[in-house]
């Protein structure tokens, strides 16, 4: 177990962090979020020894081991098994097997074992180093992004492996579903302090905008009662008959605590730009092949329609041609042979993977927003800019100083600027902080156009898309229906399991859905009327403080016209609503114990179903 202590960081002047204290338990899994510049990375570092606090201490146990993904890429062996294999302990040096099981779980082939590190692409050099910690065997795990680089089928692997590992886990991820399906703590940065929980990320932000809705209503109240005392010792700080009451004020004026309004916290406004099409067919594709010189054909002879408003989802493992697929429709990349019939109307938005790198690193965000449509007027360019928290000065920096995630929102920008009736997305939540994919989910779901969607981001294949392109070992195939829909009917062939041996579900598909049916009706029957008393209390805590307000209003009045009964009433109203308030804290905090042991047991019941 580690502990950390009051731990403090800043840069330049500016504070990053302060006052952090928390502890890792014996088995606990714990999510780590706050937004992009928030300290996350850096709290890592301070973890690892590989920068100091300014303030505080991280304590840990003598001979306690921890691991890491290093985004660091430096490789000393000539094949990517003996590579990985350097984090294996002297027992276990030769322990090939163990390697090549956790290599397969990550996406690399058997032919791939015996390649130079150096011959694969920086997103699987990332996942080489992900082997190398997975295999040190650490008592703690600290995973700084792990889900950027992998396709769907590499992260469901890491999932489950991730749920049986032995040892402690902290991870940081913007795959939010995925952090929930692994972890059992969420723990947060937030406005540079930090709040550990159990549970999940939805309870961790309830809690903080509950904390921020006292905050407020408490700051309120006070600026009440001073105003009431700052009133007082104004009326009767002259009279000799009220002056040692007067003082009585000045004292318990002096002795408040001033709460600051809670600064604005900056949010992305992502709104994509529509142009009605009066066709119901965008793209029509047919017989269309491409592979790249020399090389094998990524897919061949796909037959599939784009509608106005289809929602289509491309799936499958890195490197089998799901991003080609995008190019190809995008016309980055010619077909080496097919046909696509685009409508006169089509208007394309592309977001593609590697678009970042055709940003000129000497422009501004404003600049490059411009650049994507001149007939844009400044003001429209700097309301654009602003939507996506690019705001006032922020718009003149230069792109070179920008953070992954500040790219890709200025190439939503540049997509911002132009009307569309097509997005043509590859990764759009890679670099993007929790809420920032929220809002991008939001307004992908929403838009009026077609989408067709490259991501390893089941959550946003649920809430977004109604038909498939999944890319297996035998090509491309069209899949009519969603993402659940997609793992009931056929699910993933390919998927490697983490346990030395699968085993074969017992029950037919029939048979298991109707099973599935029956634990989530279940689940909906025990949690549902534990969710509607939750609201109820939610709803009588805000009742009860506003009473509580009104109250303590009448017996600051009281106290100082000195009318004794109205004060022994109005502190015994005050003292039986202070109560409420408490017990209807604890007893939801109760109740989210209670939902989510439910909830966990009911999905551990539905995993169940599909190994």
């Amino acid at each position: 177990m580690i502990q950390v202590s009051k731990i403090s960081k800043q840069f330049a002047g500016q504070v990053l962090f302060k006052d952090l204290s928390f502890n890792i338990g014996p088995g606990e899994r714990v999510g780590l979020v706050g937004r992009n510049g928030s300290g996350k990375s850096t709290l890592f570092s301070l973890i690892l020894g590989k920068q100091t606090p300014d303030e505080g201490e991280v304590q840990i146990p003598k001979g306690y081991r921890i691991g890491q993904l290093e985004q660091h890429i430096k490789f000393s062996e000539p094949t990517v098994l003996k590579e990985c294999c350097l984090a294996l302990g002297e027992e276990e040096k030769y322990d090939f097997h163990k390697a090549e099981k956790i290599l397969s779980g990550l996406g690399f082939e058997e032919e791939d074992f015996s390649k130079r590190p150096e011959s694969f692409s920086g997103g699987w050099q990332i996942r080489i180093n992900l082997c190398k910690a997975l295999l040190s065997n650490p008592n703690l795990l600290l995973l700084d992004e792990p889900t950027n680089y992998l396709d769907i089928l590499s992260l469901r692997w890491l999932r489950s492996f991730l749920k049986s590992f032995p040892g402690e886990v902290v991870i940081i991820t913007h795959d939010r579903e995925f952090m929930d399906s692994v972890t059992t703590h969420t723990m947060g940065i937030y406005r540079k302090r930090l709040k550990k929980i159990k549970g999940a990320t939805s309870k961790f932000y309830e809690q903080m905008e509950m904390e921020e809705e006292i905050h407020e209503k408490t700051r309120l109240n006070q600026e009440k009662k001073k105003e009431h005392l700052e009133s007082f010792i104004e009326r009767f700080g002259a009279k000799a008959s009220k002056a040692s009451q007067a003082q009585s004020k000045v004292k318990q004026l002096e002795k408040m605590e001033t709460l600051d309004k809670l600064e604005g916290q900056a949010s992305m406004g992502l709104r994509f730009n529509y142009r009605p099409c009066p066709g119901k067919e965008l793209v029509r594709i047919s017989d269309l092949s491409f592979g790249y010189p020399g090389g094998e054909l990524l897919f061949k002879n796909l037959n599939f329609t784009i509608g106005a408003q289809d929602r289509i989802g491309i799936i499958g493992k890195n490197g089998k041609g799901k991003s080609t697929l995008l190019n190809v429709l995008a016309k980055e990349l010619n077909p080496v042979s097919g046909v696509m019939k685009e409508h006169p109307s089509l208007a394309v938005g592309h977001f593609g993977q590697t678009n970042v790198i055709k940003l000129s690193p000497e422009n501004t965000v404003a600049e490059e927003v411009g650049l994507a449509n001149n007939d844009l007027s400044p003001t429209q360019v700097r309301s654009i800019c602003g939507s996506l928290m690019f705001e006032g000065e922020s718009a003149d920096k230069k792109i070179k100083v920008l953070s992954g995630g500040e790219k890709n929102r200025v190439l939503l920008g540049t997509i911002v600027a132009n009307a569309s009736n097509l997005l043509l997305l590859d990764e759009p939540t890679n670099h993007l902080d929790m809420e920032s994919i929220e809002i991008l989910t939001e307004e992908v779901a929403n838009y009026p156009g077609a989408v067709a969607l490259v991501t390893h981001s089941e959550e946003l294949l649920r809430k977004t898309v109604n038909r498939l392109i999944v890319f297996n070992k035998d090509g491309a195939q069209l899949f009519q229906g969603g993402y659940d829909e997609f793992l009931e009917k056929i699910g993933w062939e390919e998927e490697v399991d983490t346990k030395e041996a699968s085993v074969k579900p017992k029950l037919n598909k029939k048979e298991l859905h109707a099973r599935r049916q029956v634990i989530i009706k279940e689940r909906a029957k025990i949690c549902r009327p534990l969710e509607d008393e939750k609201e109820r209390l939610e709803e009588e805590i805000m009742s009860f403080e506003e009473e509580l307000s009104d109250w303590q209003t009448k017996l600051e009045l009281a106290t100082e016209a000195q009318e004794s009964d109205k004060v022994l009433e109005s502190s015994q109203k005050v003292g039986e609503l202070e109560n409420k308030v408490q017990n209807n804290f604890t007893r939801m905090e109760e109740i989210e114990e209670q939902i989510l042991s439910h909830a966990t047991f009911y999905e551990n019941e539905l995993e169940k179903l599909e190994k």
